[in-house]
């Protein structure tokens, strides 16, 4: 039913996704989803649910042990925008939908999990639980990291980096900009 929900959202986006219509696209009577996830939200939130665990593994794919804190948060980066590029609908469901609900267990779990891969990049350093406190210094790094990565993704989504691109040498994709910027020198918090 899952798979049957994310071949819509890709393919007619979260508007054409009902629950009607995802039971229709895996095969199944119109009640079977109903019965499931009890309504569409519930449905959304389980599919949101399983690409927050993809794209934690996606954050995580290209880092390597042993790499420098820059270098690991340059491939967390990368794995942001790529699943980005890969998933656009899925994302923006996962990052845009005021239709999920994060009181389910399995999507406020899938979330939490890869926003720590992106916090724990930024704070190495911390010491403690994931529910120590952070300083303010902590949380500017973290909100300036994932501003950076979310920000280019969205761009990338919206369309708004191609007449930046098309100025580039030929060659020159949203990708490559990515890597000249997560390759820069690190903005002093």
């Amino acid at each position: 039913m899952l798979q049957a929900a994310e071949r819509i959202l890709e393919r007619d986006g979260i508007a054409g996704l009902t629950l009607r219509a995802a039971a229709r696209e895996a095969g199944v009577s119109h009640a079977a989803p109903k019965n499931h996830f009890g309504d569409v939200r519930g449905l959304l939130s389980e599919l949101a649910a399983e690409g927050f665990a993809r794209f934690g593994a996606a954050l995580v794919a290209n880092t390597r042990e042993g790499e420098t804190p820059k270098a690991r948060l340059a491939a967390i980066g990368h794995g942001y925008v790529t699943f980005a590029q890969r998933n656009p609908g899925l994302f923006l469901l996962m990052f845009r939908s005021e239709r999920l609900d994060f009181g389910r267990p399995a999507l406020r779990a899938a979330a939490e999990a890869a926003f720590g891969v992106l916090a724990g990049a930024v704070g190495a350093q911390r010491r403690g639980s994931p529910e120590t406190p952070l300083t303010l210094s902590q949380a500017a790094q973290i909100t300036a990291a994932w501003s950076l990565v979310h920000g280019f993704s969205m761009l990338m989504l919206d369309g708004r980096l191609k007449p930046l691109i098309a100025r580039m040498p030929d060659g020159t994709d949203e990708m490559t900009l990515l890597a000249a910027i997560l390759s820069g020198p690190t903005p002093e918090l």
